[in-house]
């Protein structure tokens, strides 16, 4: 069984499901809300495991309620948080409005009061032992550290890239396969197109695959078989929050789990996304098992 670790964000997220968005200043009734477990790199993992990889969390949680029910939230979908760092504080949290009418989300954010996570041997013995490193920016000194570990021993890096933080670019140098959104590769490098987006990231941090994702639009592919495109599943969307983090998850397990290249991992990770996004609840209990991906794919295939 493929042995996937992360270090990045858990955050105790509530949803809000709103007919649509409301005017400033005014009242809204909620259709329904829902606290549930988010955050790139906790909800990665948590699709990764429900593939069938064998998935454990690197980081820190807050003593508190949040804290609790993200610990809890993990381990409901087969996530080890044996390693995780317990501390006084308050936990990563947003908000997150979903508009029924027109399938978005926006989100409002508060980071908590932890202090930055600091690697205890444990978990560094951990990364060291997996098959694959999967961060998502946040932590970053500590992602840094876990990457050159990992590096060291033979483990393969991914970054999910889907926020520039202060620093990301001590990170980069350090990733073998990495996936970028759209928005993060043209704002880091400043092209005008994905083409030349992809084409500055390679020259300047050498991954092993550049995968950048375009959302509805699927994403385009540079690796040492030259640039070419996916294609994104077209599905009635319900509710697109995660998205993201579930295909860089997906990404992860069929890399791990030997199911073909690029443009194969690629292929699959756009399947489970979509798929997520026609479900509701939140984006971890939307995200598919493996028999059921296998079964939605095969049907599309048709």
């Amino acid at each position: 069984m493929a042995r996937i670790v992360g270090i990045g964000a858990n955050v105790h997220d509530t949803l809000i499901t709103l007919p649509s968005y409301p005017a400033e200043d005014t009242k809204l009734r909620a259709e329904k809300s829902r606290e549930v477990g988010g955050g790139p790199c906790g909800t990665a993992l948590v699709a990764a495991a429900k593939l069938g990889a064998d998935c454990s969390y690197l980081g820190q949680l807050a003593l508190d309620r949040g804290g609790d029910f993200l610990s809890a939230d993990m381990e409901r979908w087969g996530v080890d948080t044996s390693l995780v760092q317990r501390r006084e504080g308050t936990s990563f949290s947003s908000w997150i409005w979903l508009s029924e009418a027109a399938a978005t989300r926006t989100c409002v954010f508060d980071r908590g009061t932890l202090p930055p996570l600091a690697l205890d041997p444990a978990q560094k013995e951990k990364i060291a032992s997996a098959d694959l490193l999967l961060l998502d920016g946040n932590e970053l000194p500590a992602a840094v550290e876990g990457a050159k570990i990992a590096r060291a021993n033979g483990v393969k890096v991914l970054l999910d890239a889907g926020g520039r933080y202060a620093g990301i670019e001590k990170l980069l140098p350090l990733v073998d396969l990495l996936i970028p959104s759209e928005e993060f590769a043209l704002g880091i490098t400043g092209k005008a197109t994905v083409r030349e987006a992809a084409e500055e990231l390679r020259d300047r941090y050498a991954p092993e695959t550049l995968v950048i994702t375009c959302g509805k639009e699927g994403g385009v592919i540079l690796d040492g078989n030259g640039y070419r495109s996916y294609r994104a599943y077209r599905v009635k969307a319900a509710d697109t929050n995660g998205a993201g983090d579930v295909f860089h998850g997906a990404y992860a397990y069929a890399f791990t789990a030997g199911r073909g290249g690029a443009d194969e991992c690629a292929a699959f990770a756009s399947a489970c996304s979509a798929l997520k996004c026609t479900g509701t609840g939140g984006a971890r209990q939307s995200t598919p098992t493996l028999p059921e991906l296998e079964l939605f794919i095969k049907e599309n295939e048709r």
